[in-house]
């Protein structure tokens, strides 16, 4: 048998080739890639699918974090950017993107340790830390890792009570509910990364601002083409930040198929809890309503995670950390973010998580391979 990928993209072209072939011919024979008609629909679709008023189409997940925090600096404050004296409260076990955003927008990232269950930023701590830091902290960033929600409840109210703004980052989580509404839609803005990998990906790099908050999408769409309604009389310093015509392509395509795959994904995460629920030294998701499983991460005790991995690779089975360093520890924040308290627990997490394929299409066999081969390990 070939070796397991984490993802197998291949596979899923083969599944929807037809479909995306079309799409791309159409892209070819109209020529319009800025701005093209099919961004226009993907951005229509996409703001019924969410059941939003406004969806804006932008280059990357990264992309769409700064200007929706850029776009909040000039609707809440009047000024282009934040500045160091705010603090935005977020997650320290994430991408790098979630942290350098805030600081691209000028404010300070204020980082609070997680919930080990959950990997999830602890809400019952960002309330100490708001106490702690009073009125310099602006706004919270949830990240939903893995694509499981954050407790949307408990961060709306904590945002309500001390009057601060919340930008969700759901690059990890497209599909994903909390309390029956989809995560992106419930706080002031959804960031979206449609990052190849992602549960809806690209064929490069594209993603989206999604929000009911009218005022806030025009900003996002002016910040988006160099910071202007008339590109030749901007307003504000923006960027080029468009989704491609051909991306948005894509994309509607891929749309279509995002909640079988999502489902397909459930499936497969069934199989593994079920199968390796009785090994000791592995501490497995959970299976919750909403969660979409961008990975399958499983938490690896005494110290052979690392031992676990190369077994895998031995066998031909594809495995990651996601992630290996806590953003605290980056150089790259050093003086520019604050910690509240110590972040124990995400430290503890980058030493123990190890995800394992949770590709749509695996095959049956596939499935089993990789679990007789985390048995063996473990006898």
């Amino acid at each position: 048998m070939k070796g397991i990928p984490m993802l197998d993209l291949y596979a899923e072209y083969l599944y929807m080739k037809d479909d995306i072939d079309n799409a791309i011919k159409k892209c070819l024979e109209h020529q319009k890639w800025i701005l093209g008609p099919e961004v226009v629909e993907f951005e229509r679709k996409l703001s019924k699918y969410f059941e939003v008023r406004n969806c804006i189409g932008v280059s990357s997940g990264t992309d769409a974090l700064l200007l929706a925090i850029r776009a909040l600096a000039i609707k809440k404050k009047g000024d282009e950017f934040w500045n160091t004296d705010d603090l935005v409260i977020t997650t320290p076990f994430t991408f790098t993107a979630t942290g350098d955003t805030i600081i691209r927008a000028g404010a300070m990232p204020l980082f609070v340790d997680i919930d080990p269950s959950t990997y999830n930023i602890d809400s019952k701590k960002i309330i100490r830390a708001i106490e702690e830091y009073r009125d310099k902290v602006v706004g919270i960033v949830p990240v939903h890792l893995y694509g499981l929600p954050c407790n949307m409840d408990e961060i709306m109210e904590i945002a309500k009570k001390f009057n601060v703004f919340v930008v969700e980052d759901t690059a990890q989580a497209f599909g994903s509910k909390w309390s029956n509404k989809k995560v992106g839609t419930i706080g002031d803005i959804g960031a979206l990364s449609f990052f190849p990998s992602k549960n809806l990906g690209s064929f490069g790099d594209a993603g989206a601002v999604i929000t009911n908050d009218d005022e806030i999408s025009e900003l996002v769409r002016m910040l988006r083409v160099h910071g202007g309604r008339d590109k030749y009389n901007v307003d504000y310093l923006g960027y080029k930040a468009r989704l491609d015509t051909i991306q948005a392509a894509i994309l509607l395509v891929k749309l279509k198929y995002i909640d079988e795959f999502n489902e397909k994904r459930r499936k497969i995460v069934q199989i593994y809890n079920e199968s390796l629920k009785n090994i000791e030294e592995i501490v497995l998701p959970s299976i919750v309503d909403g969660h979409v499983y961008h990975q399958y991460t499983i938490r690896i005790l005494d110290g052979r995670r690392d031992a676990l991995k190369k077994h895998l690779s031995e066998k031909g089975i594809d495995s990651m950390v996601y992630y290996p360093l806590p953003l605290q520890k980056m150089k790259v924040f050093e003086g520019r973010s604050k910690i509240f308290e110590e972040l124990k627990e995400s430290e503890k997490a980058s030493r123990e998580v190890l995800s394992i394929p949770i590709e749509p299409l695996m095959k049956e066999e596939e499935v089993c391979k990789v679990i007789e081969a985390i048995k063996e390990f473990f006898k």
